[in-house]
């Protein structure tokens, strides 16, 4: 019996063939299409877990990229494009962290600019040297540790909480050494930025709204930031044109015009206005202390940050070291990991507060104990898995230092010399002053240091090693760091939020170098901090700029609550910037590219950390 022949009527077989062939096509091309689509997402967006609905599509595609060649990670996007193309001319990172940070202190304003100070860590490709420049603000040389006593909120707002800016200082010693572009160019950016005006970002926006009455109460930021007696909003174009033309004499003239020239003579002037003590030959004595790196080797990996006064490498060292101890486990996974993760910390900032300024104060012991594994392992016996503790228990002798702010960078070159810098005038705007002559905004760092009158929430003593004295600088949670794995450049992290950076930028190499996860949820990942006193866990639950929510799991939450902790939502934390670097494993046989100097060079992969809404760039 001849088979019926299914037949689409009017349609000759040959016909009905040839129509089957295109669709078969068609679907094919449909096909190639969503998986290419999916791909590109994959690389660029990517399919992310969340701690709340399973998995979900990352909208923050735009908080990373990748690059054979190089890359800036800043938390702002004009900021790290702008390092980008300084670094597309040939320029060292260091070059390119000139003109990024001259960028944030004009488009950022609340946390960074020439009026402060920070922490830079570089490593040179071809040498595997790292060192430390140490340009963090100094107490003016008639401070003193009870200057304070009569009115402690001088410590924190106006000009007498002002020390000595060291940020123009720090890059141009780090230029000295490295930099291949002018000087000058470096500032062309940011002078342009300033005199012709940048568009209000919504992160500066909800700083400038957060402190509108900081703002409304000095003329200097009221003039830049809310003329004609209107707070900026996002979107709108702000300008600081007196700032411009400090940063073009400063182009031109170098270091020399702000700290013995006339951009110091007009800030010195109002600061004395405002009532500040600094005087021209503060500015005239500030030196910049460069030092080699410090090492902490732990988890396979060598770490490379700054010495005291920054806490933030030997905190960072210490509560690797307690979680590196667990045996037979991954002392870091997992909620568990979370739980010993936590009780580390509360250990650490308790023992953290001994330290000060080397210059000053013999802290030599306790940054060997904070290195030290024995140390860590002394601490680890304390520490256990099915419950916590009164604040007491942790053996704080010294009240915290709550420091606040900042603005972080990370940079990695074409011939992979890696940058990590931090930067700050501590609290959101500073002193709350702005100079009229010069356009900069005063710092507030002798906040940071203790004083001997003031009674702190914690009830505990202020730590004697961080009283003030002239020319002394006073402790940070600052951490900027290098991450190296068999002499090789592997990765570059740091972060700004105060008292916070220490906790978020170990989770992100917690995250990325220990637990295996991608770069971008290494940053993203919901993140817990703790300040000791009050004995809470802080965890995330907020709405990112870009619309995502972070939030830690019910799980853990529930799994931390059972052992005894006590939980606050905060809808705010830590900033990081993480860059790594991936290389590839040597096929036997077969050609590795490398120079004669046998510096890999691997895909970089650069983040910026959404919650600031910030933007990487490469080259």
């Amino acid at each position: 019996m001849r088979k019926q022949s299914i037949e689409t009527p009017f349609l000759k077989p040959a016909e009905d063939s040839k129509n089957k062939k295109k669709w078969k096509t068609t679907i094919w091309f449909f096909i190639s299409l969503m998986a290419i689509t999916f791909i590109c997402y994959t690389i660029r967006g990517r399919l992310s877990p969340s701690s709340l609905n399973g998995w979900k599509w990352d909208v923050q595609a735009d908080s990373i990229v990748e690059s054979m060649e190089a890359v800036v990670a800043a938390d702002d996007a004009r900021c790290s494009e702008i390092g980008a193309s300084v670094l597309k001319d040939g320029g060292h990172a260091v070059d390119a962290a000139v003109a990024v940070a001259l960028c944030g202190g004009v488009v950022n304003p609340m946390a960074s600019g020439i009026g402060g100070g920070g922490f830079m860590v570089v490593r040179s490709a071809d040498t595997s040297q790292t060192q430390a420049f140490d340009f963090r603000e100094t107490a003016p040389a008639s401070a003193s540790q009870n200057m304070y006593q009569n009115n402690l909120d001088n410590k924190y707002n106006g000009a007498l909480a002002m020390g000595v800016p060291g940020e123009i200082a720090g890059l141009y010693e780090a230029w000295s050494k490295y930099g291949r572009r002018p000087w000058k160019t470096l500032f062309q950016p940011a002078i342009r930025l300033a005199k012709d005006g940048f568009s209000v970002a919504p992160y500066l926006a909800n700083s400038l709204s957060s402190n509108v009455a900081t703002i409304m109460k000095d003329p200097g930021l009221q003039h830049v930031y809310a003329p004609n007696g209107k707070l900026l909003q996002s979107g709108e174009t702000c300008y600081n044109h007196r700032l411009g033309l400090s940063l073009e004499a400063i182009a031109e003239g170098g270091p020399e015009a702000f700290y013995n020239g006339a951009i110091g003579e007009k800030l010195i002037s109002d600061v004395k206005s405002a009532g500040g003590i600094l005087t021209m030959d503060d500015l005239r004595n500030y030196e910049v202390k460069v030092t080699d790196a410090v090492a902490v080797n732990t988890m396979g990996f060598t770490i490379l940050g700054m010495p005291p006064p920054s806490t933030g490498t030997l905190g960072l060292a210490m509560v690797l070291n307690i979680l590196n101890g667990y045996e037979n486990t991954n002392g870091a996974k997992g909620a568990l990991g979370l739980h010993r993760f936590i009780e580390a910390l509360k250990h650490m900032f308790a023992y953290r507060m001994n330290l000060g300024d080397p210059d000053f104060v013999d802290i030599s012991k306790i940054e060997s104990n904070m290195l030290s594994p024995s140390f860590a392992e002394k601490v680890r016996e304390r520490i256990f898995d099915n419950t916590t503790f009164p604040s007491e228990y942790y053996l704080p002798r010294w009240s915290q230092i709550q420091d606040q702010g900042t603005s972080h960078f990370c940079i990695v070159d074409a011939d992979r010399n890696a940058l990590s810098l931090t930067t700050t005038v501590n609290f959101p705007f500073g002193g709350g002053v702005l100079s009229p002559a010069t356009g900069i905004l005063l710092n507030n760092e002798m906040a940071d240091f203790s004083v001997p009158t003031e009674v702190s929430p914690d009830s505990l003593p202020p730590s004697p090693t961080n009283f003030i004295r002239p020319n002394k600088r006073p402790i940070s949670s600052m951490t900027p760091i290098i991450v190296v794995k068999d002499d090789q450049l592997a990765g570059v992290i740091g972060g700004s939020g105060g008292l916070y950076i220490i906790p978020a930028v170990i989770q992100v190499f917690l995250n990325h170098f220990v637990l295996g996860m991608e770069p971008l949820d290494a940053v993203q990942s919901p993140r817990v901090y703790h300040k000791l006193m009050p004995n809470v866990v802080y965890y995330e639950n907020w709405t990112m700029i870009g619309g995502d929510h972070i939030e830690l799991s019910d799980y853990r939450k529930q799994f931390l609550k059972e052992r005894g902790h006590v939980l606050e939502s905060k809808a705010g934390g830590g900033i990081s910037q993480l860059i790594v670097q991936t290389l590839k494993k040597p096929i036997e046989n077969r050609k590795v590219s490398y120079d004669y100097k046998k510096v890999l060079r691997g895909m970089l992969t650069a983040v910026s950390d959404p919650r600031k809404d910030g933007k990487p760039a490469a080259c």
